[in-house]
């Protein structure tokens, strides 16, 4: 049996789930485009235990979304995963943050293209199959009318993320699929964790930093 706190903090939704054996029980979440994470995070975590019933310490793990995304997001969610792993001595695990957005798109054939808005016309993306395999390695990628043009030509595909509200002023194409308003959510953590809790796939609590893919530039999120 296995409870495990999912922490998504990589873009502006603030989001807090408690699954067991991966289905999820309690979620809190501040979806709206307001960075909250600082004055929100800690209070969903004590919110998410007391709605199930749960002390901290009855927790197995704590699971991190790890990136890309905002620098400032991604620095306090994982701050605040370490924090916990430390303090009750349990596992750290890191789930990608455009894997667990893409799994918000059920589909039966065509592709998935998680988007996390970036500066000017860049994206950070990736690509899956229908059944959220990896395609494409992530990028930081600027658009252009031409992205994702040989996926586009060989079937359906599904945008979804921060960033597609550029893309839609660029990318105009038949199989061009805009699924807006959607972030990355705990909500979709909770498999994807506990599968890699069961497989032992955790990280070094010590020495776990967030995946930025890009060097940090002072800039607006």
């Amino acid at each position: 049996m296995s409870y495990i706190l999912n922490i998504e903090t990589a873009t502006t939704n603030c989001s807090v789930s408690l699954s067991k054996e991966g289905e999820i029980l309690v979620l809190k979440e501040d979806y709206n485009s307001n960075y909250s994470h600082a004055e929100s995070l800690h209070l969903f975590i004590e919110a998410v235990l007391k709605e199930a019933k749960l002390e901290p310490h009855d927790i197995d793990a704590v699971a991190v979304s790890k990136g890309p995304g905002s620098y400032t997001g991604l620095r306090i969610g994982v701050s605040a995963a370490k924090g916990l792993c430390f303090a009750l001595d349990k596992p750290l695990v890191s789930i990608d943050t455009l894997k667990a957005l893409s799994h918000q798109v059920q589909i039966d054939s065509g592709c998935i293209v998680p988007m996390i808005d970036a500066r000017r016309m860049e994206v950070y993306a990736a690509v899956y199959d229908h059944e959220h395999k990896p395609m494409r390695a992530i990028e930081a990628q600027i658009l252009d009318e031409h992205s994702f043009e040989d996926y586009l030509e060989a079937g359906n595909v599904y945008f979804i993320g921060s960033g597609v509200e550029k893309t839609k002023q660029i990318i105009v194409h038949p199989n061009a699929i805009f699924i807006e308003n959607k972030l990355p959510s705990a909500k979709e953590m909770g498999p994807l964790a506990d599968d890699k809790y069961k497989k032992s796939d955790i990280e070094n609590v010590a020495y776990f930093e967030p995946f930025y893919l890009k060097d940090f530039m002072g800039t607006k999120h």
